[in-house]
């Protein structure tokens, strides 16, 4: 009892006060309208594709949840450390509880509420960057991964170039559903590499995949032998190149400049030495060079994979 009479401990405001600033860091952590340019990248390149940013938010939001998650469990073990720790002045044991069923369903409500909300946010976000029918295509690239190196098909009409890329053999290996998208008559251009190959500018390993600012860009990928992973770091965004399997996205590069891409994905003996690079430029740059690709005699399109099984090709048909 206090000196006054009053069985108050004067403990308890320390305790509301305690409670209360928490209670506050959390509202200020998980309640204000910041966007993914208000916090810290955590580690993230910046993002140069409108795409990025969605990734991005959603990066930050997951941490944003866990330092929130780890303060509210730090501040309730320093709390019971410091307010429920064993008087020096009393021996007895203090009571015990064995069955709180308020406490164990919040053991139970609370990380349910938590995956459920990060599941939510993660399959929202993933079905949006992984549609292929907001936008149309203003360019589409077949990216092809082969041990130990990256090849581009450029599927596009090029002045000069006869072919269609819809009817084109090395092309087989892609569905239908993709090639339904490629604009008609697309002769089309490529470019290959080779772990020795390097960019002329910066001299980075690797090829380079030329890219046209501001527009929307749909990656196809394809490999001839292993699993690969077709990864441009700055665009946030990486996909598995699988043999006998099509994937596809697509991006919409917003900043210039060139930028580092890898495979993503432990392919064998020479994984480390499949890097490439992504120069984004103008839409005059990038139809230049296609048009230097052609004086080249790079013409066509290289074989794009291997044939999807049937099985495979019946799975996709009962997708769509």
């Amino acid at each position: 009892m206090s000196p006054n009479g009053s069985d108050r401990s004067p403990r308890r405001p320390m305790r509301r006060k305690l409670l209360q600033a928490m209670t506050a860091g959390l509202v200020l952590a998980t309640a204000t309208g910041c966007t993914y340019k208000d916090f810290p990248r955590l580690g993230m390149p910046t993002p140069t594709t409108e795409e990025a940013p969605r990734i991005l938010s959603l990066w930050q939001g997951s941490w944003a949840a866990a330092l929130a998650t780890g303060v509210l469990v730090w501040g309730l073990i320093i709390w019971s450390t410091i307010f429920h720790r064993r008087s020096r002045t009393k021996v007895e044991v203090p009571p015990q509880t064995r069955y709180n069923m308020p406490i164990e369903a919040l053991y139970t409500v609370v990380p349910l509420v938590i995956v459920s909300v990060l599941f939510y946010f993660t399959a929202r976000d993933e079905s949006k960057l992984l549609s292929l029918t907001d936008k149309k295509p203003d360019v589409t690239i077949n990216v092809v991964g082969y041990q130990w190196s990256w090849g581009f098909n450029y599927i596009t009409p090029v002045e000069g170039v006869t072919g269609d890329a819809k009817t084109d053999k090395n092309l087989a290996a892609i569905p239908d559903r993709f090639k339904n998208a490629f604009p008609a008559n697309a002769g089309g251009v490529y470019d290959t590499g080779t772990p020795g190959t390097r960019n002329p500018q910066t001299g980075n390993p690797g090829p380079t995949l030329w890219l046209p600012k501001g527009k929307t860009v749909r990656f196809v990928l394809t490999s001839r032998d292993v699993i690969h992973s077709f990864w441009v770091v700055p665009f946030l965004m990486k996909m598995d190149v699988i043999p006998g399997h099509t994937n596809a996205f697509q991006v919409t590069p917003n900043k210039e400049g060139t930028f580092l891409g890898k495979c993503a994905e432990l392919c064998g003996t020479d994984h480390s030495r499949m890097l490439f690079n992504v120069k984004v430029v103008s839409e005059d740059r990038y139809e230049k060079h296609l048009k230097d690709l052609a004086k080249k005699g790079q013409t066509g399109y290289v074989p794009a994979g291997i044939a999807q099984t049937s099985h495979e090709k019946n799975r996709e048909t009962n997708n769509l």
